[in-house]
């Protein structure tokens, strides 16, 4: 994992060294009219693999999303004896995100993970421009995580408030190319019920994606959070691991399809970020997969084509 991260990180900044050469080349467009100022679709999905992505529903547009993760694929729980983890599932999730306006996006779900449910919200502070006087975009995302499920003992919520986390992030995105784009996030999770005195109950996090189009709808898609060593120790009773996916990313019209492979056990940033407790050297590798589905609810007035969707 340390390996993955030390390579990420020169490889993100590498890549922001052409910008200069590529503001040029969108100018150009510009001039020729044949490219509009604003960069849309950086990705495809609100989704990467396990993290968010930089984009919000469009207005009046609703997201149903339903994800499933099996279990280990070898390692000791794995083999042909779970049928290399389809016999088992780690955590399924169902939610829905509503687009408010174009820049904000309000979410409600639930997962199977400790019966959590999640309300989320999603603004587009920032929009990348192609004419270079905004290189990124910059998505704040604030999302709670509601414990559902009976205690374990009489004293793990109490009191009550030890059901619930927060989990606030930033996420900075760049679409390099027609194929190309990469995000960076900046992230910290508030929560109180642990079980490991050293644990912090506050956990910063950096998290890296990346979406490589490879035809019309297929993409590669992959993240990486580092979580270890940055405010968290890395000899606890239990072992962390730092969570990677990845996958590839169908488009079939209103549909996402994508089918991921990642060593987290579960799906939600409060459940993902302090609990993945596989690795993927040890065999912990489990396959996922995600529908998305989007609706429209209110049918639009304006006629240009250009103001339809452009995520799905």
């Amino acid at each position: 994992m340390k390996k993955i991260s030390l390579f990420t990180v020169p490889l993100l900044f590498n890549l922001m060294t052409g910008y200069a050469q590529q503001a040029d080349s969108l100018l150009n467009a510009l001039d020729s009219g044949t490219v509009k100022p604003g960069i849309e679709a950086v990705f495809k999905s609100t989704r990467v693999v396990l993290s968010h992505s930089s984009e919000t529903q469009r207005k009046h547009d609703l997201d149903m999303r339903i994800r499933h993760h099996f279990g280990d694929i070898g390692g000791k729980f794995g083999t042909a004896h779970t049928l290399y983890g389809l016999d088992v599932a780690s955590d399924l999730f169902i939610g829905f995100d509503y687009g408010l306006t174009d820049d904000l996006t309000l979410g409600l779900g639930r997962s199977k993970q400790d019966e959590m449910y999640n309300f989320s919200g999603k603004y587009k502070l920032l929009k990348q421009r192609a004419e270079g006087k905004m290189p990124v975009n910059l998505t704040l995302f604030g999302q709670m995580g509601w414990i559902a499920r009976e205690p374990f003992s009489e004293t793990e919520f109490a009191p009550y408030s030890n059901r619930f986390s927060y989990f606030f992030q930033s996420i900075i995105s760049r679409k390099f190319s027609s194929r190309l784009s990469l995000e960076i996030m900046p992230a910290l999770l508030m929560r109180k019920n642990i079980t490991d005195s050293r644990d912090p109950e506050n956990i910063f996090s950096l998290g890296f994606a990346g979406r490589m189009k490879l035809t019309k709808r297929l993409s590669f898609v992959a993240d990486y959070t580092l979580v270890n060593g940055l405010s968290r120790p890395k000899d606890l009773a239990q072992v962390y691991y730092n969570p990677l996916g990845l996958g590839l990313e169908i488009e079939t019209g209103g549909h996402i399809f994508s089918l991921n492979f990642m060593n987290s056990e579960y799906i939600l940033e409060n459940n993902f970020i302090p609990n993945t407790k596989k690795s993927w050297e040890e065999g912990g590798v489990r396959f996922g997969f995600t529908i998305s589905r989007n609706f429209t609810l209110f049918k639009s007035k304006n006629k240009d084509p250009d103001k339809t969707s452009k995520i799905y």
